[in-house]
């Protein structure tokens, strides 16, 4: 799984011209599955987001998680996270995000478990609709996050 995780002041997802999710303070998370995760890589990469310490403390040092904070986190599908162009030169390839049947699953469980890890503001978007996302980035603090990197 591979993972963008933006810290924001706020957060939101419109479909078709309709809010779906937002959160104020706490993370934006544009989350990309590929063909070769599974519940061990969402549940991983799930309870490194929520214990992410990149808020600052009293001291302005990052030290504190989203948790600390009771901040919340919107997660988005984004399988263009999955590409690959060493290959395919300056047109992406798509082949190593997951199917939809395997990856809708998997996004929906690691907002589930996003929620199990203390993170009671959980919103997202919807799998695989057009989505406007509006970010107002905090920071700027961007993180990434590959479970392969990771060795998961």
């Amino acid at each position: 799984m591979r993972a963008v995780v933006q810290r924001v002041s706020r957060a939101a997802v419109r479909v078709e011209g309709k809010s779906v999710g937002e959160v104020e303070q706490g993370l934006c998370v544009m989350l990309g599955v590929t063909a070769q995760d599974g519940e061990s890589q969402c549940d991983y990469l799930a309870e490194k987001v929520s214990n992410l310490r990149i808020f600052e403390d009293e001291n302005q040092k990052m030290n504190r998680s989203v948790k600390d904070i009771h901040g919340g986190i919107l997660v988005i599908s984004n399988f263009t996270l999955c590409t690959e162009t060493k290959k395919s030169g300056n047109r992406p390839s798509f082949t190593l995000a997951a199917r939809p049947e395997q990856a809708e699953p998997l996004y929906l469980r690691f907002c589930e478990k996003l929620r199990e890890y203390g993170v009671e503001q959980t919103a997202h978007g919807i799998f695989g609709a057009d989505m406007e996302v509006s970010i107002t980035a905090d920071g700027p603090v961007t993180i990434y996050l590959d479970t392969v990197v990771m060795g998961k």
